[in-house]
């Protein structure tokens, strides 16, 4: 579902990504971790179509990127540490919205259905800037199923919430991932990416250094597993 060859990216001189290899089967749900810098968020943007490769080859479904960006658009959701919602206008409005954007046709039903997935139905009527964080992102999860993707990319998404908020951002996650969705996250939370993840990516100095299918590793594993994969 998702293929990176020799993936490079330069801001001027200098190389955030070095050559990544990325495979990611339909229905996986990857975790990609590593350092501040390493490069995950850089990776993200590339995959989700927002920023143009220096050099390599990508694609997504069989699209090609950046050539073929329109098609891999449309099978791809994105939700980062910033909800990106209209603060101004209502949970359903936003939906409404965005539901213009993806081309969706009458999409009042899948509004209704999103807004009941993400808990926030009795709310659809109150304006997002009346939210609380975790509420945002909740919508903002809402706003990226909306167009029925293939693939989700979820960049740092528990940054700036509380445990309750995360929690609920947790079960919201798996509950993506059990609808077949093919799902790549980045985390700074080894313990978080352990329970939600089947396959645990180590990302450091720009390339993948690491991968492993963990499923019933023990913590202490796994830790010792990324520290390695780091260090080495």
């Amino acid at each position: 579902m998702i293929e990176t060859h020799r993936l490079v990216k330069r801001f001027g001189a200098k190389a955030v990504l070095r050559g990544v290899d990325f495979h990611v089967q339909a229905g996986e749900f990857v975790a990609l971790l590593g350092p501040n810098g390493a490069g995950k968020t850089t990776l993200l943007r590339i995959l989700a179509s927002l920023m143009r490769p220096s050099m390599g080859e990508v694609s997504i479904g069989g699209y090609r990127l950046p050539e073929q960006a329109a098609q891999v658009r449309q099978m791809v959701g994105v939700v980062s540490h910033l909800p990106l919602l209209y603060g101004e206008l209502s949970a359903e409005e936003n939906l409404h919205f965005f539901a213009r954007l993806y081309g969706l046709g009458d999409a009042s039903r899948r509004i209704a259905e999103m807004l009941e997935l993400v808990g926030l139905a009795e709310r659809r009527r109150d304006l997002v800037r009346t939210f609380s964080r975790g509420m945002q992102q909740r919508l903002a999860i809402g706003r990226a199923v909306l167009h029925a993707p293939q693939v989700m990319l979820f960049d740092e998404p528990h940054t700036g919430l509380d445990q309750e908020a995360c929690a609920m951002l947790d079960t919201l996650l798996q509950d993506v991932a059990a609808r077949g969705h093919t799902v790549v996250m980045t985390s700074h939370d080894l313990a978080r990416a352990a329970k939600l993840a089947t396959r645990i990516d180590v990302l450091s100095h720009g390339v993948i250094v690491a991968s492993r299918q963990h499923k019933t590793a023990p913590p202490e594993e796994l830790l010792a597993f990324y520290g390695a994969a780091v260090e080495g």
